[in-house]
């Protein structure tokens, strides 16, 4: 396989913004658990416009997240990865596999249960935490296992996003969802007419965010959909406004976004019985689903696509080197906290899932990196 100067660009940059989310991970749970922890929590619940400041968080500046995902999906399928079928096939298993087996384990702690509704807590991969502790291995990482990791957690958010969409919608505004529908249509013409300049599009995507905020269906969504109507040409390269609009928005969703995301919903007040909140059935389905479910179908499906000549396995892999790649699959974290975000209401059960999706996605990054250190211990990397 060889990686394109996007991809490079793009590896680069989620390196980065991966270990800046691990720092503001550990230095919001360390201040909210110190003496101005009132004073830090209470911040992120300020008053600001009529929502808290965590609200414009994740309903406002995620979308601009989501778009920059929905970008990036357009590259691969378009010139990237997921533009080659032989190529795209095994991180589509492995995406697959590591979506169904830990909703299924999920299930199977919680179905008929109240919190039945987290079921796709688990099935989210980090693109930038997983990519950042990938990054820690320096030069031994072949450039396919590179490719395959991010091809899969590129697929992982897509699925994560239908999940939202179709499944954490409360109630419908159709007046609202019609006209969000509308400026979508208005945008999918301006790409058709070959409109190259960005403004249009972006006063459209506020526009479309706007009314689906107000229709019911989860603000966010607007930034995937806005994504496939910005012109993306073959050829064009650099040029391209999708190219342009992507690589703007990568270091102020590394830099800025994602660790302001990771600040506000991990400032966490861990009280004494802190540890109690694992044992209620919702936080053993998400431990269980990250830490057992993702590696265990990630490698299950890949083993199958393969076997049954579905896909292949690049030849500088082997099979120790993707059970490494999938307990990195396992470091839910942005998405996995999101989702919980929408599927519980009860303040307790949000911050023990919490709690949950960064003690397994610590475990499953851990295990990875480990496995993948000593398994790739001999690898030549030729870039």
């Amino acid at each position: 396989m060889k990686a394109t100067q996007l991809f490079k660009n793009f590896f680069e940059s989620e390196k980065a913004g991966g270990l800046i989310l691990i720092f503001v991970t550990v230095f919001s749970l360390l201040l909210a658990n110190s003496p101005w922890q009132q004073s830090y929590v209470g911040f992120w619940q300020s008053d600001l416009g009529g929502h808290s400041i965590t609200h414009w968080i994740n309903d406002g500046l995620m979308t601009i997240f989501f778009l920059l995902i929905g970008l990036e999906l357009e590259r691969e399928i378009y010139i990237g990865e997921l533009s080659d079928f032989k190529n795209a096939s095994l991180p589509i298993f492995g995406a697959l596999g590591g979506m169904l087996v830990p909703a299924g384990i999920y299930l199977l702690f919680n179905y008929g249960t109240d919190s039945q509704s987290g079921i796709g807590i688990p099935m989210g991969t980090d693109i930038a935490f997983a990519i950042g502790i990938l990054s820690l291995l320096g030069n031994k990482v072949p450039v396919s296992l590179k490719i395959f990791l991010t091809a899969l957690a590129v697929i992982d958010d897509l699925g994560a996003i239908l999940i939202i969409a179709l499944f954490y919608t409360v109630s419908i505004s159709f007046i609202n969802l019609s006209i969000a529908i509308g400026i979508f249509g208005v945008l999918l013409l301006l790409n058709r007419m070959k409109v190259r300049n960005l403004i249009p599009y972006l006063i459209g995507g506020v526009g479309m965010w706007y009314f689906m905020l107000n229709s019911g269906i989860h603000a966010t969504i607007t930034g995937v959909l806005m994504a496939f109507t910005i012109p993306f040409r073959k050829g064009d390269g650099e040029f391209s406004p999708s190219y342009i609009l992507e690589h703007f928005l990568h270091k102020p969703v590394a830099f800025i976004i994602l660790p302001l995301f990771a600040l506000a919903n991990t400032s966490i007040i861990l009280g004494s019985n802190w540890h109690e909140g694992l044992t209620l059935l919702s936080s053993l389905g998400i431990m269980a689903g990250l830490f057992i479910g993702k590696p265990l179908g990630i490698v299950v499906f890949s083993f199958v696509g393969v076997s049954a000549g579905l896909c292949i396995l690049p030849p500088d892999l082997k099979w120790k080197n993707i059970v490494g790649a999938g307990f990195l699959g396992g470091v839910g974290f942005t998405m996995s906290i999101f989702i919980a975000l929408l599927a519980f209401s009860d303040d307790g059960i949000v911050n023990s899932s919490k709690i949950a999706i960064l003690l397994a996605s610590l475990l499953a990054g851990i295990t990875g990196y480990i496995l993948l250190k000593l398994t790739l211990k001999s690898t030549v990397v030729d870039e």
